[in-house]
């Protein structure tokens, strides 16, 4: 049995969707679940009717909010004219297309064998696009490119693929040529086949003929045959020795040699169609199965063995150990708590204990689940390569690694972007109060970029993310899912603070006061470090001056005082703290005492250090009718931007500047009217930057922070 499941692993693609808003991933997820058979009726966005977008909010808004994944199982086209069925699995997880769910894609490709790049053929390469393009070079995800919407007015492929390799640095290959363009896109020219694919109506578009090139394309098909028979050689030594001596190369030959190309990521394959008009799936599918890896392909990962510490491997074996990543939690109406969890090595079985390597505790699998979008299908077993949900884990979060308890291993973990607004949010009655700790702590085990803190000083609860749409949709789902009404504040930027010099400072607290007193005495140097570093504790105390039971307290102390921040009450970061002198009584000593000494050396350090505050800048992109781009760049430079530069796309004007957040606020509405309603925007974090110093003052005035600490 193991060995058979060892064979069908060849037959498991794990892939993912990935493109910036609207360029059409969740309609061409749907096409793909229809012609797999998956679902017997399309769905379609606007209608609200999809399957992979299934959340209330999805429908409504028309956007994909979390990933969904399914299991869908595909034959290739050739076989299956001849009536024959061997179907591949394929496993699809549709991500999110907006910046605020960033998370989502991130945890998707870090557990993807391979992607499929969505565009529109009239945008090209938009600023997400480019985005997500980076996600998954970060984790060498191989992949292809769909050209969507060839239908739509302005639909250029050649462009598009241009703006590939120009704003991607991709090596492109062209696979298709289309047949026609906008309305009268009726096909693609299959360059690896040389036939031609005409799709008969727009009508499910599951019917189409495979026919000769037309006469008037003949001539710039074997042109491009001979670019793609040319570039597949070049990645391939034999295969160029042949192209060089004049040889035939058969296209088994050059399938294969594809094939090894994508996996490792020197060719990325080119196809076109448009999903809305039900064209050029197909052929995609079948590229799916032909260029994209299998888990065995992808080989091994790597982890370190948490009582060791040396590095090991766990590759896609049943005989191996169980060893896999918990990927996303996601919080079900009816079975509770699911989590989605990759299998790298092993096999899981249902009602069997699990190790989780990262928190060092033992998890019981109730029951394991095969997803298809939001439908399901128990099974007992899951097998390395595939992806599956498990119901009945309890402390696993994003990222942990689960795995066979006598052989440990940690892989690597899933980073995520830090939040970059925040609002305060109050339950509106005494009810919804533990309704709400409860709500936003199954929210935020949900996405990892959501976070919680809560304000001693107002009673508030802060909530943070990575932009307004965000947490918008989690209010929401507070109310709907969980029943919570609250109140809600103006979002907020998360501002942070650091130092800009070394600098010493001392702290001393001593009581007494009857009885036994409070003695701590400590000296702390602070240092600033690079940007994005975070924050280091260094113990250089030497020869006991202050006892090593009491380090801890002092970092403590540390930790807290730069979490409430100094300046203005937002946390600091960037900074080394150094413990490196100090003093303690033999009797009055206590934990308490060094703690509130820390805090005091740390802030005697800081403002002599000079401290600056950060705000977050955001990369912004607008895409305005030429007339108002004059109007939107001296509204940007205005609001303390740096204009990056601008690119002519048709009768649009796209203007790239870098904006802080704090001037973005309501900008959506200041755009529309500025450009009649014509002009659209896009934003994403881009870094951390000081805030000019009469911005500062301003702030400081208004302030009624006071982080003294007594």
């Amino acid at each position: 049995m193991a060995e058979d499941r060892q064979k069908t692993l060849d037959k498991v693609r794990n892939i993912g969707i990935i493109a910036h808003i609207d360029a059409g991933k969740t309609t061409t997820t749907e096409r793909i679940l229809f012609y797999t058979g998956k679902t017997y009726k399309i769905g379609d966005i606007d209608e609200g009717t999809t399957v992979m977008d299934w959340m209330e909010q999805e429908k409504e808004r028309g956007i994909t909010i979390v990933s969904a994944a399914t299991t869908a199982f595909w034959t290739h086209s050739s076989l299956r004219s001849s009536g024959q069925e061997d179907p591949y699995r394929i496993n699809i997880i549709d991500t999110p297309g907006h910046v605020d769910f960033t998370a989502e894609v991130e945890r998707s490709l870090r557990v993807l064998d391979g992607g499929i790049t969505v565009l529109d053929a009239e945008e090209g390469v938009q600023s997400q696009s480019e985005t997500v393009w980076r996600q998954a070079d970060k984790y060498n995800v191989p992949r292809l490119c769909f050209v969507n919407k060839m239908d739509k007015l302005g639909a250029d492929f050649l462009a598009t693929v241009k703006s590939i390799e120009d704003r991607l640095g991709a090596n492109t290959l062209i696979m298709v040529l289309p047949i026609g363009v906008e309305s009268s896109f009726k096909g693609i020219v299959h360059l690896m086949e040389m036939k031609a694919y005409i799709w008969g109506g727009d009508e499910l578009g599951a019917k189409f003929e495979i026919t000769d090139i037309p006469e008037d394309m003949k001539a710039e098909a074997e042109k491009y045959r001979h670019k793609l028979i040319e570039k597949i050689s070049e990645t391939d030594d034999a295969l160029t020795d042949k192209y060089l001596h004049g040889h035939k190369i058969s296209d088994d030959e050059l399938k294969a040699a594809l094939r090894r190309a994508v996996i490792a990521y020197k060719l990325v394959p080119i196809f076109a169609g448009s999903s809305l008009r039900n064209k050029g799936v197909q052929p995609l599918l079948d590229a799916v199965i032909d260029y994209l890896p299998s888990p065995l392909d992808v080989g091994q990962v790597t982890g370190y063995n948490p009582k060791t510490g040396e590095e090991e491997k766990r590759g896609p074996d049943l005989e191996q150990p169980l060893a896999g990543l918990a990927f996303k939690i996601q919080i079900d109406p009816h079975v509770g708590k699911l989590t989605y969890f990759r299998v790298y090595s092993g096999k899981v079985v249902a009602g069997s204990y699990i190790y989780n390597s990262v928190k060092n505790q033992t998890e019981r699998v109730g029951r394991i689940l095969l997803m298809h979008a939001n439908h399901r299908e128990e099974i007992k077993e899951a097998y390395a390569g595939e992806i599956v949900a498990l119901v009945g884990l309890k402390d696993t979060g994003t990222g942990d690694t689960l795995c066979d308890e006598k052989s440990p291993i940690i892989l690597e973990k899933i980073t995520f972007p830090e939040p970059v607004i925040s609002l305060a949010i109050e339950p509106k009655t005494k009810v919804d109060q533990e309704k709400l700790g409860f709500a936003l702590k199954r929210l935020s085990e949900e996405d990892p970029t959501f976070s919680i803190k809560a304000n001693h000083e107002t009673g508030q609860t802060i909530i943070s993310g990575m932009g307004e749409l965000q947490l918008e949709v989690m209010v929401d789902r507070m109310k709907r899912e969980f029943g919570v009404l609250a109140n809600v504040g103006a979002p907020q930027v998360a501002y942070k603070e650091t130092v800009k010099s070394e600098a010493e400072g001392e702290g001393k607290y001593i009581r007494q006061s009857g009885g036994r007193g409070q003695y701590g005495h400590c000296w702390l140097r602070v240092k600033p470090k690079p940007r994005g570093e975070g924050y280091e504790f260094v113990d250089a105390i030497k020869g006991g001056a202050i006892p090593a039971e009491f380090i801890s307290s002092i970092q403590k102390g540390v930790k807290e005082t730069m979490e409430n921040g100094i300046l203005l009450g937002y946390p600091m970061v960037d900074m080394e703290v150094t413990v490196y002198d100090g003093s303690f009584h033999e009797v009055d000593s206590s934990d308490v005492a060094f703690k509130i000494a820390a805090s005091q050396a740390l802030q005697a350090a800081t403002r002599k250090a000079e401290i600056a505050l950060l705000e977050p800048i955001m990369k912004v992109e607008v895409t305005t009718p030429s007339e108002f781009m004059g109007d939107v760049i001296g509204d940007l430079s205005a609001k303390r931007s740096q204009v990056m530069g601008t690119e002519e796309k048709g009768k649009a004007t796209v203007i790239l500047a870098m904006v802080p957040l704090a001037e973005l606020s309501g900008y959506s509405t200041t755009l529309r009217s500025m450009s009649q309603g014509r002009a659209s925007y896009y934003m994403e974090p881009s870094h951390y930057e000081e805030v000019p110093k009469n911005i500062v003052e301003q702030m400081l005035a208004k302030s009624t922070f006071t982080g003294r600490v007594e």
